[in-house]
């Protein structure tokens, strides 16, 4: 039997959201005169809100925005560094080291499971000893280097839990012989959680704690 705990990043192990200030960060070393451009990102982020745009296509948006069209995988790597050096540091709850520190120590296989991308989402994983990642893929062009589209589905929603499925196929993980926990803050992920044979709302937004009431999920709050 397989024992894997399965754990969102942003407002789950992060104490905020990582993509925006990701931007920014990386904006600020590599193109400063790029944070100009920001209130742009947030006319578009006011497009997603009224359902203009959808989340992969806001994250296009703002990468190009502030990132620019291409970077090298070098360049990419330093920025993911340096950001998760920083978010390691500052930005990852007490209480969600304790969590990954107590699943490590019973056995458990550790696995991060998010939205954001995963060239930075990677990064911040190792600093937690995680044993694998399921993120968001950028796409690459012919030179390697890392474009604003994505390679596949936002890991989102009903899409993370077939990310994971694909996963535990590569793996050759099968669910009758897996023993799973799953942890995350918001009610996009209810398909990962009630699919789980352990979820756990974990710093729940409204309308987690109402479906995690109704579902008999018990709730942590990690902050």
């Amino acid at each position: 039997m397989r024992h894997l705990a399965i754990y969102d990043m942003d407002k789950t192990i992060t104490r905020d959201a990582t993509w925006t200030r990701f931007l920014l960060a990386s904006a600020r070393g590599r193109a400063p005169w790029r944070l100009a451009l920001y209130p742009i990102a947030g006319l578009a982020a006011l497009g997603y809100l009224l359902k203009l745009t959808d989340r992969a296509g806001l994250k296009r948006f703002t990468q190009r925005l502030m990132l620019g069209a291409a970077l090298s995988e070098a360049e990419m790597e330093q920025l993911a560094e340096d950001f998760a050096d920083a978010e390691a540091t500052h930005g990852v709850l007490h209480g969600a080291r304790e969590r990954v520190a107590a699943d490590r120590a019973a056995g458990y296989t550790l696995v991060m499971a998010t939205a954001s991308h995963g060239y930075y989402a990677a990064a911040i994983a190792r600093r937690l000893d995680f044993d694998a990642v399921v993120a968001t893929r950028a796409k690459r062009d012919g030179q390697g280097r890392i474009l604003p589209d994505l390679d596949g589905d936002n890991c989102y929603g009903p899409a993370k839990l077939r990310m994971i499925l694909d996963w535990m196929d590569q793996e050759r993980i099968e669910r009758t012989g897996a023993y799973i926990r799953a942890y995350s803050d918001h009610v996009s992920d209810a398909p990962l959680l009630g699919w789980a044979d352990e979820g756990f709302a974990v710093n729940a937004h409204g309308p987690l704690k109402v479906l995690a009431a109704e579902k008999g999920w018990p709730m942590l709050d990690w902050r």
